[in-house]
């Protein structure tokens, strides 16, 4: 199994490409290892010490590191546990993906989250991440943001100048765009 690696605009994560499908539909965050109990995959990454958070897209996993651990020392181990993983056959995530998804909504949400899916994610994917629609209330988008997006230095400056000022010409309703945990 080849597992390639790519940068993320955020220092402190990675993106490991293994060649195969990660999640067949939506994503699974994993802030932290007490979060990780759906998924062997990302459980088994929490075990290398210095991993501190593990984000799993359609072919992707971002991995976030502690701060005091250089990456030339952790990407061996972690490169490892996701061969591991593959090799024992177990599952990525046992449970539902998520995906944001909330009963009925108005035609200015479904217009906002058209745009965010079709426009934005796929684009914050390339970098390791992912930004989930969480609501829509008096004028403000609130949208929770994932993987190498959470914690990045530049995400603020994406989430206000490129996705609110992109709502906010195609969906006038939009005021503002607002990051949430």
């Amino acid at each position: 199994m080849f597992i390639q690696t790519e940068p993320t605009p955020n220092p402190a994560t990675l993106k490991f490409l293994p060649g195969l499908e990660v999640m067949g539909e939506g994503t699974a965050d994993f802030p932290d290892a007490a979060r990780a109990g759906r998924s062997p995959l990302a459980t088994r990454l929490f075990a290398v010490p210095g991993v501190t958070s593990v984000f799993l897209g359609s072919d992707f996993i971002t991995v976030g590191k502690a701060e005091r651990v250089d990456w030339s020392v952790l990407k061996p181990q972690v490169l490892a546990a996701i061969m591991d993983h593959y090799a024992s056959g177990e599952q990525v995530v046992t449970g539902p993906a998520q995906d944001g998804a909330q009963g009925e909504e108005s035609e200015v949400v479904a217009q906002i989250r058209e745009l965010i899916d079709t426009r934005v994610r796929p684009a914050v994917a390339q970098d390791g991440g992912d930004i989930i629609f969480r609501s829509f209330e008096d004028g403000i988008v609130y949208l929770h943001m994932q993987g190498a997006c959470s914690g990045c230095p530049s995400s603020t400056a994406t989430l206000k100048h490129g996705i609110e000022n992109m709502l906010r010409y195609y969906v006038p309703e939009v005021q503002a765009v607002q990051a949430v945990d």
